[in-house]
C-alpha cells in the first residue's frame, strides 16, 4: 500500500487557479493533478543528458589578466572600454 503525506505547498493564485480547472475538466482531483506535474517534471530532469564540461583552448597566455573576473560582464565592459 502506498503511503501518502500530507504538506503544504505555495502557488501563485493563478497557477492553482489553472490546476483547479483543469482538475475539474479532467475529472481528477487536484492532489492528482499535482502529483502527475511533479513526475513530468523530475522525470524531463533525469531523461536530459548529462552534458561534458567545455574545455576552452587559449593560444598563449598565462590566462586572465589579475583582477579580471568572467562572470562580471560589467566590469568586462568597463576594462575593454579603458
Amino acid at each position: 500500500m502506498l503511503r501518502c503525506m500530507r504538506t503544504t505547498v505555495r502557488l501563485d493564485p493563478r497557477l492553482l487557479t489553472e490546476a483547479k480547472q483543469y482538475a475539474a475538466e479532467t475529472g481528477r482531483t487536484l492532489t492528482a493533478v499535482l502529483e502527475d506535474a511533479v513526475r513530468e517534471s523530475l522525470a524531463r530532469r533525469r531523461a536530459r543528458p548529462k552534458m561534458k564540461p567545455v574545455r576552452l583552448k587559449t593560444a598563449k597566455g598565462g590566462g586572465t589578466r589579475p583582477g579580471v573576473d568572467l562572470d562580471d560582464s560589467a566590469s568586462l565592459l568597463d576594462l575593454m572600454e579603458s
